[in-house]
């Protein structure tokens, strides 16, 4: 008897130990696991990065999100990569952060492609085509079509990773004090607009002008132009447009969508750990979405505001004025892809894509508004 408990206990014993052995080779890999964890995170690098961009120091929404862009990278390399927001003129001016991330001297910047046009005319189509593209198709276009491949072919001649962080969405056609009937009224005028939208003011008859933001207001209240289009309702009532114009147009034919974006040096960008490349990208793809979230969030609301707190008349563009515009965009286009061969392989691209993704959005989307609401 004393036998048969003396083989038990050494059962129970043998059991007893094994089991704590295995526990204590698991606790002690852990251990090692954790402390490996530890050095490798501590042997990591960390880089400080600085991004420069067009827009004021905190701008709402596209200023707003880059500072947040910045945080979530931070964030998601636990704290391994910090980088630093300058607002147009803290460290270069607006218009030459291309430059400035192009050549090295910084290492990031955003703002938008058709703001680098008199450097090569193929950036403006990644920004934005008059009468083109709504932000849905264009998202579709980049990150379903071969967009992103063709703007990384484009920029890397400039040293440049580029990628889509921010849209606009939907703009207004603009802010006038001077009613627009006929086509006719667009001679002569002189009208704030960038891009591709000013090549067709310009066909039309009017003259573009290009200004900067802190000084349209005063340009529009003085006559030094005749008319201005913004953004949307958001930023045009905090930019105080509805104080001093008379009427506030739309559809925005010349940016039915504006994609802004994140342009990193890309010998800088090649240089950093694949994990942080990634997470860059998230964080770009996750601002791309904030913004235009943000941006279709808070246009109605201020478009309400506006018309209750001021006497300008919401107007829309005739059909006439609209069909004429369109003829002239196709002019303007047809003369830069004759003259460019990278704008036109560029377009010609987008154009196909949209002419699929149309015929989706015509029984689909189109559908929903024209016999649902």
């Amino acid at each position: 008897m004393l036998r048969f408990m003396s083989k038990i206990s050494r059962k129970k014993f043998l059991k007893s130990a094994g089991t704590l052995g295995v526990m204590g080779i698991v606790a002690g890999s852990c251990a090692n696991i954790e402390r490996e964890k530890q050095n490798n995170f501590a042997e990591k690098p960390e880089y400080e990065w600085k991004i420069v961009t067009t827009w004021p120091p905190n701008f709402p929404v596209v200023g707003e999100g880059c500072n947040l862009l910045a945080d979530w990278v931070y964030k998601m390399s636990g704290g391994r990569m910090k980088i630093s927001v300058y607002g147009s003129g803290e460290l270069v001016p607006g218009l030459e952060c291309f430059d400035a991330v192009s050549m090295g001297a910084v290492e990031m910047g955003h703002g938008a492609g058709y703001y680098w046009v008199g450097k090569f005319p193929a950036s403006q189509f990644f920004t934005t085509v008059p009468f083109g593209m709504n932000a849905q198709e264009f998202n579709a276009w980049m990150y379903g079509g071969n967009g992103m491949s063709l703007w990384k072919e484009v920029y890397e001649d400039y040293n440049l990773v580029p990628m889509p962080a921010g849209n606009t969405g939907f703009q207004m056609g603009g802010w006038f004090n001077k009613e627009i009937n006929t086509i006719a009224d667009l001679k002569g005028l002189k009208m704030r607009i960038p891009g591709l939208g000013g090549k067709v003011l310009a066909k039309a008859g009017g003259t573009p002008v290009v200004s900067a933001g802190s000084e349209i207001y005063t340009n529009l209240e003085r006559g030094v132009i005749d008319a201005t289009e913004w953004i949307g309702p958001y930023h045009d009532y905090l930019m105080g447009f509805h104080e001093i114009a008379k009427y506030y147009y739309t559809p925005g034919w010349h940016e039915p969508q504006a994609c802004l974006e994140l342009i990193i040096n890309k010998k800088k960008f090649d240089s950093l750990p694949e994990d942080l490349q990634v997470i860059i990208e998230t964080a770009a793809a996750r601002s791309n979405m904030w913004m235009l979230s943000q941006f279709v969030a808070k246009n109605n609301e201020y478009l309400q505001k506006i018309k209750s707190e001021s006497d300008v008349e919401l107007r829309t563009f005739p059909d006439e004025v609209l069909n004429a515009l369109k003829g002239y965009t196709e002019e303007a286009i047809t003369e830069i892809i004759d003259r460019d061969d990278v704008s036109r392989k560029v377009y010609e691209d987008q154009k196909q894509f949209r002419k699929g993704v149309s015929q989706w959005s015509q029984i689909s989307e189109k559908m929903f508004f024209d016999k649902l609401i």
